[in-house]
């Protein structure tokens, strides 16, 4: 059991992708100080867990009701991170006008929680992982704890995004967003081609 935990914990960890998460969320909170930053940083995450805790309870269960594939959400969810990370490249900025609370919420859904850390493939991730155990309440709370020490270390890496950013300054967060934006295009392409060769029954890229 605790095998298959740890095997769930590096999946997950891989997929969240904590470190690469850095450099949106330094974008979103560009300007603001550092009681806004912690309050995105805890938003997205929370928002996250709900969103993967729903994929794990009754993700699998509803795209089959709905007649919608795994691999469809996967092509859907690739197309959106492919956006997401087409403004990074470009240097889009995120970040609200000071003060505007509300707005730096928004900010913390999207791009942050969707699609960065909740994304395509985690949700893809999360359905996969529990598939096999959909009725068992116990693998499935198993599961979810997993997650939740996946996202606490998350929240742990966004909360030290402040004395990042204040070392690499601006020009170097520009550069970091910009090449990580690189590296999530090649991912979201991978993740449409993957999806689509599955589907065509394709090797896979």
């Amino acid at each position: 059991m605790w095998q298959e935990r740890l095997s769930e914990f590096v999946t997950l960890f891989i997929v969240v992708n904590p470190i690469g998460a850095l450099p949106v969320f330094l974008a979103v909170t560009s300007g603001m100080d550092t009681a806004a930053q912690r309050r995105v940083a805890a938003i997205a995450v929370l928002v996250s867990f709900f969103v993967l805790l729903f994929f794990i309870v009754v993700g699998g269960f509803l795209l089959e009701k709905m007649g919608i594939s795994l691999r469809s959400f996967q092509i859907a969810g690739g197309i959106i991170l492919f956006l997401v990370a087409l403004d990074m490249v470009r240097g889009a900025t995120y970040a609200p006008p000071s003060g505007a609370g509300d707005q730096a919420a928004s900010m913390a859904i999207y791009p942050l929680a969707i699609p960065k850390l909740a994304g395509p493939g985690t949700m893809l991730t999360v359905v996969l992982l529990t598939d096999d155990h959909r009725f068992d309440v116990l693998q499935l709370s198993l599961t979810s704890g997993v997650l939740v020490i996946v996202l606490a270390i998350t929240l742990a890496v966004l909360l030290l995004a402040g004395p990042i950013s204040r070392l690499i300054g601006t020009p170097g967060a520009n550069i970091i967003g910009r090449v990580m934006g690189m590296i999530l295009v090649a991912l979201a392409v991978q993740t449409v081609l993957s999806g689509l060769s599955t589907w065509l029954s394709l090797p896979q890229p």
